[in-house]
């Protein structure tokens, strides 16, 4: 993980519902954490004060060129229209994104698939516009969506005994969390995604209830998973995956804290 200043449509990839649509994206956002002002006053308060309400967390539109690729295409995925999709849009510090980089984590409704007219002569080009939610199923008891990337897309054959990400801000955080995982390849078997934590980035344990469960190793599968929000969660994270059936897996993994 780098740091500085970066280039989001350099660096910046989406992941949805376990597809990889960097290679057909033009650009996606705003990427919002919107909330409501609840107010309470009397009509003759001279002063009307109010506090920050439940957000709606949002991936905004998804602009990107129409491919038929069967499958993985930006067309054959969006063109079903409707739908819970679980989005991730990890951010790149100069360089493809990499473990401890920020990475924005949603689970939205896709609201439409568009594909406008265009008389330039240009390749054709693809919109999915995406409504947030105040109530996503598995994260309604959190108010953030950003979070680190603890795996970046890549092939594992084995479990991780290597270092962690740190998080800077404190020794420990014990408002729980949330991980999303986006599987986007490997073989007919199965696995089982997870995170461990450690105090001092040699010392890792499993991270209670951060785990995928078994599933299959392969492409369109993805998921969230939540803790309890009183959940204690150590200084440093590390992906981590037991390949049950499978031989290899191609993952992305991101971990929000509460």
């Amino acid at each position: 993980m780098a740091t500085g200043r970066t280039v989001f449509q350099k660096y910046a990839r989406v992941y949805v519902s376990g597809y990889d649509l960097s290679g057909y994206a033009r650009d996606i956002g705003p990427l919002t954490v919107d909330f409501d002002m609840e107010t309470a006053a009397a009509m003759t308060d001279g002063v009307k004060g109010g506090l920050p309400g439940h957000p709606t967390i949002n991936v905004g539109t998804l602009n990107g060129f129409l491919d038929t690729t069967a499958t993985s295409g930006l067309h054959a995925l969006a063109k079903a229209a409707t739908g819970t999709k679980n989005v991730m849009v990890p951010i790149g510090i100069r360089a493809a994104p990499a473990a401890g980089d920020p990475c924005f984590v949603a689970q939205v409704e896709q609201k439409n698939y568009i594909t406008p007219l265009d008389l330039s002569g240009a390749m054709v080009n693809a919109t999915v516009e995406y409504a947030g939610t105040t109530a996503a199923p598995t994260t309604s008891l959190y108010s953030k969506a950003w979070g680190l990337l603890l795996h970046a897309n890549s092939a594992v054959t084995a479990a991780n005994t290597g270092t962690g990400v740190d998080y800077p801000g404190a020794a420990e955080t014990t408002a729980g969390g949330f991980l999303m995982y986006q599987v986007l390849a490997g073989d007919a078997g199965t696995c089982t995604i997870s995170i461990d934590d450690s105090a001092n980035n040699v010392d890792f344990l499993a991270l209670s209830g951060a785990t995928s469960g078994e599933i299959n190793a392969t492409a369109g599968t993805s998921a969230i998973v939540a803790l309890g929000t009183t959940a204690t969660v150590r200084r440093y994270l590390r992906w981590q995956i037991a390949l049950n059936s499978a031989l290899t897996c191609t993952f992305v993994l991101a971990f929000v804290r509460g």
